[in-house]
């Protein structure tokens, strides 16, 4: 889906969210966070990952006490994404999903090689189901297949006074600034930003009812609006009290502490909550 069981990006590719079953960092397991300590989340899909991740689990609680850094865990639900496709269907997905359909991603005045196979609006593709260049207006993250689609867009379609994105700015420090966008009240936003996710990690899982998540939208700022670097995103009600979802730096901004201060951010969220 395109929704919010999204994605952690701060190292050569993105840092692993919870939700994926590869990983893509090593800067977020220096982290004393939940991601470090417990499973893949409810999403997780292979019981053998399971296994690796409970073993270092139980390594690690045996030197460590419950603390302000330290999280229980709980065992991991084993939900496979794929559940339900019979063994032919998940030949043709895996068929289908293997070849990335966009080569490039422009977001702003960066230009970015995706990593992975993103189910994009057939709108978007060629009639061989890929394009080349992806343009994607950073404040709405409405895309487009052509430039002179997006210029025309941002030239009369998108309101002057509009340049950051949709929702409650919640954290200013400087040039930095958060806003939480509800995936109720902007889902072609949040679906949007899924879609562009999906092209930096492997196995994220998507949703396309965003309704039921929170999106965390870090932007950088300057004179000329709020520019994207990153977001995690979070269920609304949670029944084993995950603090994050997905959690993705886009690569034009890794390696600038990006993706500590997400995971950060959502602790220090869920602190305010009380959960």
């Amino acid at each position: 889906s395109v929704g919010g069981g999204d994605m952690v990006g701060d190292a050569s590719k993105t840092e692993t969210p919870r939700l994926t079953r590869r990983r893509k960092s090593t800067d977020t397991e220096k982290m004393p966070t939940a991601d470090n300590n417990k499973g893949s989340g409810p999403h997780s899909s292979l019981a053998a990952e399971k296994e690796v991740v409970t073993m270092n689990t139980t390594a690690a609680v045996e030197q460590t006490t419950i603390g302000e850094h330290v999280v229980a865990t709980i065992p991991a639900q084993e939900m496979d994404e794929h559940e339900g496709l019979d063994e032919a269907s998940l030949r043709e997905h895996e068929e289908v999903t293997k070849v990335k359909n966009v080569a490039l991603l422009e977001l702003g005045p960066h230009r970015m090689e995706t990593w992975y196979f993103s189910p994009l609006p057939k709108e978007l593709l060629s009639e061989k189901g890929f394009v080349e260049i992806l343009y994607v207006c950073e404040f709405s993250l409405q895309m487009f297949p052509r430039k002179s689609e997006l210029l025309r867009y941002q030239a009369r379609e998108l309101p002057k006074n509009l340049r950051h994105p949709p929702g409650n700015e919640i954290y200013r420090n400087g040039n930095l600034s958060m806003f939480e966008v509800d995936g109720f009240e902007e889902r072609i936003y949040c679906q949007n930003l899924c879609y562009l996710a999906k092209l930096f990690l492997d196995h994220k899982t998507l949703y396309f009812d965003v309704d039921p998540f929170l999106f965390y939208v870090l932007c950088e700022v300057d004179s000329r609006g709020y520019h994207p670097v990153g977001y995690f995103s979070k269920e609304k009600y949670s029944d084993v009290g995950y603090n994050l979802a997905c959690i993705l730096t886009f690569p034009s901004h890794q390696r600038k502490g990006y993706g500590r201060f997400l995971i950060a951010f959502s602790y220090e969220l869920s602190k305010k909550e009380e959960k």
